[in-house]
């Protein structure tokens, strides 16, 4: 079965799109899999007195590579102090950034288990819990929908990095067990809602997306479809979201570039950001022929 291609409507396979997306490896990974996989940081950590770089999913992004620990530090408690997670009365997540990135880590599986993303969503929304299971709803107050990918970190001694990639890990831990916890405990009503609509308009809209996909994004992201899976996603998601509710550009735009700086490596935020403005220009460029038509 490996190299399937399989249309996102139904389980049993069609005719391909020309744009395949959708491949159920032989051994499809688990949905907590997935979501730890979404969850994984994107640090680079250098010490001074090693040549080698120790890195999780490291980021590309080129910012100054002189930065201290202490200014990382105090750089990243401002920024989480800035970007704390809004939740409700009922102590779950109620933004819109939430349901985007419930939304992106349902389109990610339903991709590479070859499933309905929104019969994947209902799925998890109606699971069973395991007996015993308890989720720790202080986890919700400790998740940074901010925290992005930063440059790579110099420090000046072995104990220094291995305190770093604590913290990271731990952020991953708190990331990863948010993201696979049941919907219900960590999402309230509306953002539920939300995200429903968000994946029925994503599905509604793939195959049309797919043709303008294929015009709008680099040669490489093409040629490699099934590595470009997170990308993709984000691009289908916002696309979908700006032509069927109707959301203005500029925050579908500036979303889906957080979305990429948060769980895609290199210059994915610079070329979805790309992608967007010219998939925004061919809307509007649509609309004024169609007014004077």
């Amino acid at each position: 079965m490996e190299g399937t291609l399989l249309p996102l409507s139904s389980p049993t396979p069609s005719k391909p799109n020309n744009f395949p997306l959708f491949q159920r490896f032989t051994f499809p990974p688990s949905l907590n899999h997935i979501q730890n996989t979404l969850s994984t940081p994107k640090r680079t950590v250098s010490t001074l007195s090693l040549s080698s770089r120790n890195s999780h999913r490291s980021s590309a992004l080129a910012l100054d590579e002189t930065a201290s620990v202490s200014d990382k530090t105090d750089a990243s408690s401002s920024a989480a102090a800035c970007a704390l997670p809004k939740i409700d009365k009922t102590g779950r997540f109620c933004s819109p950034r939430a349901a985007r990135e419930l939304a992106l880590s349902i389109i990610y599986a339903s991709c590479l288990e070859g499933l309905d993303p929104v019969r994947l969503f209902e799925k998890r929304m109606h699971e069973r819990r395991e007996p015993g299971y308890e989720f720790d709803t202080g986890k919700l107050l400790e998740y940074n929908h901010m925290s992005f990918g930063g440059p790579p970190v110099t420090v000046e001694s072995v104990e220094e990095e291995n305190e770093l990639l604590s913290d990271i890990e731990k952020e991953s831990a708190v990331e990863a067990e948010v993201l696979a916890a049941p919907p219900k405990l960590v999402y309230n009503k509306l953002i539920l809602r939300f995200t429903r609509k968000l994946l029925v308009a994503a599905r509604d809209r793939w195959d049309a997306n797919v043709n303008v996909i294929n015009e709008i994004v680099p040669q490489n992201w093409k040629n490699e479809p099934a590595g470009r899976i997170l990308e993709l996603s984000i691009l289908h998601l916002a696309m979908s979201e700006m032509t069927v509710l109707d959301t203005r550009h500029q925050i579908v735009i500036n979303e889906a570039v957080d979305l990429a700086k948060r769980f895609c490596d290199g210059a994915a935020p610079r070329i979805i950001n790309g992608c967007l403005r010219t998939f925004v220009q061919g809307l509007e460029l649509g609309a004024s022929e169609t007014e004077f038509s």
